[in-house]
C-alpha cells in the first residue's frame, strides 16, 4: 500500500459479494469525503462573497465534474498498466522527472493542508490575538499560559495527533473518517439551523447573486476564488492508497462520484447559509465569524451554539489530519529513502522519525502563519492544480497504453488550458496585492 514510485504489480481485483462491495464503497466514501472536505468548508463562504452565489455554485459544479474526469483518467491508466501509485503512473508516462515532480507537489499540498488544520484548531481553541476573536479556552477559563495558542496546539499535536498518525495503514483510518464526516455534517447542520432562525427573525443579510465587476487589477481578484475551490476538491494524492483496497476500478469510481456529490452539497450548504448569517462581513475563515458572534451574543444559547459549531469542526480536522499525513509521510519516504528495502510501515525507527519531524514542521508553521486564506490561494494556484488537473490531463494526452479516445484528449486539453490560465491570473493577482499592500 506504499506509494512506491517503482511498484510494478498491478492493482489486484477480486470477486466480492454485494454486501462486501457496499461495505467497501461505504468505507471508501468516508475516506474520500474526509480527504476532500478537510479545511475547505472554512473558506468556501468567503468565495461566495468574492464571486457571488450563482458563479460560486457553477464553479463548484464544474470543479466536481472536472475532478471526477481527472480521477477517471488516473484509474483507467493505472489499471491499464503496472503502476499502483500516482507517482508510479507519472513515472510510466514521463520517467523519473515526472514522478519526482509529482512527489514534490504531493508533499507541498499535504503539508500545506496539515498546517491549515493546525491553524484552524489553534484559532478555535485560542483565537487569533484579536479581542473580537477569543478562543473557546479563553471564553471558558480566561487567559492563562496553559491555554496560549502555542501551548494549546503543542498539546493537541503531542497527545492527540501523534497517536492518530501512528496508524500504519490508510484503511485502518476509515473509522476516524466516518467520525470526521459526521462531525462535518453536525457543523453544517448547526449552521443551517442558525441561519434559518436568523432568517425567520429578519437578521440575515441578502447575499449577492452575482459579483461586482470592478475595473483594472481589482477585477483579477475574482479569479482568486478559483484556487480556493480547487484546493477544496483536491484529493488525488489519496486515490491510489484508498483505491487499492477496493480491488476494482468501478468500485472506486462509484465511491468517488458519491463523495463528490456529498462534498459539493456540503460546500454549497455551508457557503450559502454562512453567507446568509454574516453577509459581507464574512471572513476568509468562517470560524472567526462564529467566534465574534459568540463573544457578542447576549444569549447563552447563542454562545453555546457558536462553541458547538467551532468545536465540532475542530474535532473534524483532528480526525482528518492522519488521513492527509499518510500520503505526505509515504512520499517523503520514497523521495529521500528510495533504496530502503524494508517497507516504511515495517521500519519502526524510520516511521517514528518521519512522523515526529513532520508533526514538528506542521506545528512550527501553524504558530507562525497568520491566515489560512494565503495557504489556500498558494496551494490552489500551484501544486493542487497540478495534482488535480494538469498531471491527469497530461497522462491522458501522453496515452502510453493507447486507451484515450479523441473525446478524452479534447477534454484533457481543455482541462490543462483552463488550469494554467486561471492559475496564472490568480498568481498574478496575489503578487499584485502583495506588492501594493507592501507599498501602501
Amino acid at each position: 500500500m506504499s506509494p512506491a514510485v517503482g511498484a510494478a504489480a498491478p492493482l489486484l481485483t477480486r470477486r466480492e459479494t454485494p454486501a462486501e462491495r457496499r461495505l467497501l464503497i461505504c468505507r471508501a466514501v468516508f475516506n474520500v469525503s474526509t480527504t476532500i472536505i478537510g479545511a475547505g468548508i472554512m473558506s468556501i463562504p468567503a468565495t461566495l462573497k468574492v464571486v457571488g452565489v450563482i458563479p460560486a455554485f457553477i464553479l463548484m459544479a464544474v470543479m466536481a465534474v472536472l475532478v471526477d474526469i481527472s480521477v477517471d483518467f488516473l484509474l483507467r491508466f493505472t489499471y491499464a498498466g503496472n503502476a499502483t501509485t500516482y507517482a508510479g503512473l507519472m513515472k510510466e508516462s514521463f520517467g523519473k522527472m515526472g514522478s519526482l515532480l509529482l512527489q514534490i507537489c504531493i508533499i507541498i499540498t499535504s503539508l500545506g493542508c496539515l498546517i491549515m488544520y493546525l491553524i484552524i484548531i489553534g484559532d478555535v481553541l485560542c483565537g487569533n490575538g484579536s479581542p473580537d476573536h477569543l478562543g473557546v479556552l479563553q471564553e471558558w477559563f480566561g487567559n492563562h499560559w496553559w491555554n496560549s495558542r502555542a501551548f494549546a496546539i503543542f498539546f493537541v499535536v503531542l497527545f492527540v495527533m501523534l497517536p492518530l498518525v501512528s496508524y500504519r495503514r490508510v484503511e485502518s483510518l476509515w473509522w476516524s473518517s466516518a467520525l470526521a464526516v459526521v462531525l462535518a455534517l453536525v457543523f453544517v447542520g448547526v449552521c443551517v439551523v442558525m441561519a434559518i432562525c436568523a432568517l425567520v427573525n429578519g437578521e440575515t443579510q441578502t447575499p449577492r447573486l452575482l459579483p461586482r465587476l470592478p475595473d483594472g487589477p481589482s477585477f483579477l481578484n475574482l479569479f482568486t476564488a478559483v484556487p480556493v475551490i480547487v484546493t477544496a476538491f483536491t484529493f488525488h494524492f489519496n486515490v491510489h492508497p484508498i483505491g487499492i483496497e477496493l480491488g476494482k476500478p468501478s468500485t472506486m469510481a462509484t465511491a468517488v462520484k458519491i463523495s463528490l456529490l456529498l462534498c459539493a452539497l456540503v460546500y454549497f450548504s455551508i457557503g450559502i447559509f454562512g453567507y446568509l448569517l454574516f453577509g459581507e462581513a464574512i471572513n476568509a475563515d468562517i470560524l472567526v465569524n462564529f467566534a465574534a458572534a459568540g463573544t457578542s451574543s447576549g444569549s447563552a444559547t447563542g454562545a453555546v451554539l457558536n462553541d458547538v459549531v467551532r468545536l465540532s469542526y475542530a474535532l473534524h480536522l483532528v480526525m482528518v489530519f492522519p488521513l492527509l499525513n499518510y500520503p505526505l509521510r509515504s512520499n517523503i519516504d520514497e523521495l529521500f529513502f528510495p533504496e530502503k528495502k524494508l517497507h516504511l510501515s515495517n521500519d519502526t525507527v524510520r516511521f517514528a522519525c518521519l512522523s515526529l519531524v513532520l508533526l514538528a514542521l506542521a506545528y512550527g508553521a501553524a504558530v507562525l502563519v497568520p491566515s489560512i486564506w494565503y495557504i489556500f490561494q498558494f496551494l490552489g494556484s500551484t501544486s493542487a492544480v497540478l495534482l488535480a488537473f494538469i498531471f491527469p490531463g497530461a497522462i491522458a494526452l501522453r496515452d502510453i497504453h493507447g486507451i484515450s479516445s479523441r473525446k478524452d484528449k479534447i477534454v484533457a486539453t481543455i482541462m490543462i488550458i483552463q488550469a494554467i490560465v486561471t492559475s496564472c491570473i490568480a498568481i498574478s493577482s496575489n503578487v499584485y496585492n502583495i506588492i501594493t499592500g507592501a507599498n501602501s
